[in-house]
């Protein structure tokens, strides 16, 4: 697969109201999708809730969005868990389905303490699909797992052929830097905190995996435009809106629950999180849109039809 450039959405998963996923609500989110600059999917990350979701309706999920795609966009599974012999799985499915390329975060209850252990850890998985790409899905945050991503990849790579990159979702833009410079750049990596892309392109990334790309894919398309420009202060104007999105979002609950609350409201009908990620009240919808209002931030299917 060719270096991935621009955007790649990572999905939200469609609920029910009775809390059971909603794969006919993929038809219309991959459209929508696919109407936009937006290059790729990323199922079932963070974003997604893989986290809160069984093993066979992680597969179920992914085998929409690869017949919902229809070649239209990339389609890149997230595999990881905490369970090795389940990431495994998933990346067979993934591979037999037909996505694109896989992705996996570390496991994040019993840790790996060394990067050796995350070799380990991720060698079967990547094996498990060896004909996708494979990536790693770094996330100190979320998994308490900060070993250094570059000599990741540099032993990575010795034991797993396929292993082609990083999502790096990190605020360790030195560390990031490195890992774009490797070996002559022989690594993709994805920027992966949406409020300082400018900086992740700034440093040389040529990708970017994010939640807010959903509902904001024009200001996103129009930051890459822009920094392939040279025009900053473009860049810079058009970061803001998505810094002023953010600091929204978290008031309500962070990416996962307040974004997939903007999707509802643009009118793609997701529902809600999965326990233990609360319920939005009709209150606090209306305190999201007044937000969101407040800050000029403009329905994109409204401009779009």
């Amino acid at each position: 697969m060719e270096k991935l450039k621009g955007m790649i959405a990572a999905t939200f998963t469609p609920m029910n109201a009775a809390g059971e996923i909603n794969l006919q609500a993929i038809e219309n989110y991959a459209e929508w999708i696919a109407s936009t600059a937006i290059k790729g999917v990323f199922v079932c990350g963070t974003t997604g809730e893989f986290s809160s979701l069984t093993t066979e309706e992680r597969k179920l999920i992914l085998e929409k969005w690869i017949t919902c795609a229809q070649n239209r966009f990339l389609v890149m599974a997230h595999v990881g868990s905490n369970c090795l012999k389940e990431s495994v799985e998933l990346a067979r499915h993934a591979e037999k389905s037909g996505a694109d390329a896989i992705a996996s975060i570390a496991p994040s209850f019993f840790k790996p303490a060394t990067v050796t252990d995350l070799v380990n850890f991720f060698t079967p998985v990547a094996k498990a699909a060896p004909s996708l790409n494979f990536y790693y899905y770094n996330m100190p945050s979320m998994t308490g797992v900060n070993l250094p991503v570059d000599t990741f990849l540099t032993e990575g790579k010795t034991q797993m052929p396929n292993l082609a990159g990083v999502k790096f979702t990190h605020n360790n833009l030195m560390e990031m830097e490195a890992c774009i410079e490797l070996n002559n750049r022989q690594f993709e990596v994805f920027h992966g905190y949406d409020e300082i892309l400018l900086s992740g392109i700034a440093m040389g990334a040529s990708a970017g995996v994010g939640s807010t790309y959903n509902y904001l894919p024009e200001i996103y398309d129009g930051i890459f435009k822009a920094m392939a420009n040279n025009d900053l202060d473009t860049a810079r104007k058009l970061q803001q809106v998505s810094i002023k999105t953010v600091e929204v979002i978290i008031k309500h609950g962070g990416g996962v629950r307040g974004g997939k609350a903007i999707m509802n409201l643009i009118g793609l009908n997701l529902g809600e999180c999965r326990s233990p990620i609360s319920t939005l009240p009709d209150r606090e919808y209306a305190e999201l849109k007044a937000e969101l209002d407040a800050i000029g931030f403009k329905n994109p299917l409204k401009q779009t039809t």
